[in-house]
């Protein structure tokens, strides 16, 4: 083992993915404006959140995956 010290490419792989899924984040922002005003608490915008997670997922495990090869 060497001793330089080991980056995680996953978090640099997230910060670059996250321009091919601006539609996904816009939807969720657009939510969040939506909803602002709820005072039920009912309303959430935990589904467009987890597309936009799933988008830069997706992203990310084929630039990763290619790389550990």
């Amino acid at each position: 083992m060497s001793d330089e010290e080991l980056v995680d490419q996953k978090k640099y792989l997230e910060q670059a993915s996250k321009p091919k899924c601006v539609r996904t984040w816009l939807e969720y922002e657009a939510c969040v404006k939506r909803i602002k005003d709820d005072e039920t608490g009912h309303k959430h915008c935990t589904g467009q959140y987890f597309d936009y997670w799933s988008c830069i997922d997706k992203e990310v495990a084929l630039r990763l995956f290619a790389k550990l090869k």
